[in-house]
């Protein structure tokens, strides 16, 4: 989808249609969730600091984000994917690749399914939606990158290494900047340029990586779309609005965290043995390359994390909770921190769990089912100081 957030607010209200709209960025420390294609002329882009955003565009209109509201539309969009497929595999609320290889004896050929596919989304929604076909997830995510706003970028088998062998090599899946750096030391500068370098002395300095980012930057990309593919792990972090040391404060984002987690994984029917805390800490050492290519520098935070593994699966808030403030109270953490988040991983789902696992707690049912009858707010374990943090972006599993 076309700067999907922005455009939904630039749909339902007309009076922003034409100027830069911006979503998110509402306190200092937000992001930009989404930048409507007039605000990108002034170089605003999704996942760019709220300030920096303010700088390049201080007459933007700054929304806040409604996460539902985009979910809503985001299900509306993937019930006309469903019309030419059933192969999908959501990768955001905004973006899917979709097997059309079983659809074309309806459709016709690949230009003319994409076409009607376009034509439906808009027809549901009133919003456009970019197209890259390809035979590979890469070449297509590229094609359609490629082709945006409201594109449609067809590329044949013998179209893929025309495509690609010009292309910056921070264009490849996987390639941010750490890598692009040192892809760029080694005079990689074009998928080209990765695709004929010497294996052995790529494998020297990238080691298991080197041969997978050779045959991905030829296009011999052979993952197929995963229609059910199951979670690896589920979390939550959050951005204080300001830097915090006291135990009080991080405990009581802990235990929000690690309750929402729970949540979520019980609605999915999930249990995990692994615990993850994770802290972004608050002074930043240097700066690094922007996410987005030839963005400016940004600050560097150093990011920390702590694991532990249960004997046994949990889907209990409280115990992810205790696991998480454990964790943080061994890492003796001495400076201020701007971010915490916790995860859950190595999970099963409960009907493996059933035979040898304890009898379940109905506490976690309970707070279930009182949270999807009146909202997430509706009932939350007592903190001593509660901690107002900043929304996430994307909408999660087990939401």
């Amino acid at each position: 989808m076309d700067a999907f957030y922005a455009s939904i607010e630039q749909r339902d209200h007309p009076e922003y249609r034409g100027k830069p709209v911006i979503v998110g960025a509402m306190s200092k420390r937000g992001v930009v969730a989404a930048a409507s294609y007039e605000a990108r002329r002034f170089g605003v882009r999704s996942a760019m600091p709220g300030f920096r955003a303010r700088e390049l565009c201080p007459d933007g209109i700054y929304l806040s984000s409604n996460m539902a509201h985009y979910a809503a539309v985001s299900a509306e969009v993937h019930d006309v994917f469903l019309r030419f497929t059933p192969e999908i595999e959501p990768l955001a609320l905004d973006e899917a690749f979709l097997d059309i290889s079983g659809s074309l004896g309806l459709f016709g050929a690949p230009e003319e399914l994409a076409l009607e596919l376009k034509r439906a989304v808009r027809r549901a929604t009133d919003l456009t939606v970019s197209v890259g076909v390809a035979p590979s997830k890469l070449v297509a995510k590229i094609a359609c990158t490629l082709g945006k706003p409201d594109g449609l970028r067809i590329v044949p088998p013998d179209g893929v290494r025309a495509l690609l062998d010009p292309l910056p090599i921070r264009r490849l899946w996987g390639v941010g900047p750490v890598l692009g750096a040192k892809l760029e030391t080694l005079g990689i500068k074009t998928f080209l340029e990765l695709s004929r370098y010497e294996p052995d002395a790529l494998a020297r300095v990238l080691g298991d990586r080197a041969p997978e980012l050779q045959r991905l930057a030829r296009g011999e990309d052979f993952r197929p779309v995963e229609a059910d593919r199951a979670p690896k792990s589920y979390g939550e972090e959050s951005t204080f609005e300001s830097d915090v040391t006291e135990r009080e404060r991080v405990t009581a984002a802990l235990t929000s965290h690690a309750e929402a987690v729970a949540r979520r994984v019980r609605h999915d029917g999930y249990a995990g043995r692994t615990i993850t805390l994770k802290a972004k800490l608050g002074r930043a050492r240097g700066r690094r390359e922007s996410r987005e290519l030839g963005g400016p520098a940004e600050p560097s935070y150093p990011i920390l994390t702590r694991s532990r593994t249960l004997p046994r699966p949990t889907d209990d808030g409280a115990t992810i909770r205790a696991v998480a403030v454990e964790l943080w109270d061994l890492a003796k953490i001495g400076e201020p921190v701007r971010l915490l988040g916790v995860s859950l991983s190595n999970l099963e789902k409960h009907a493996q769990l059933e035979l040898f696992a304890p009898k379940k707690s109905a506490l976690g049912k309970a707070l279930d089912a009182i949270t999807d009858r009146f909202g997430t707010d509706a009932i939350t374990r007592a903190v001593d100081k509660p901690v107002k943090l900043t929304p996430g972006r994307n909408r999660k599993r087990g939401e």
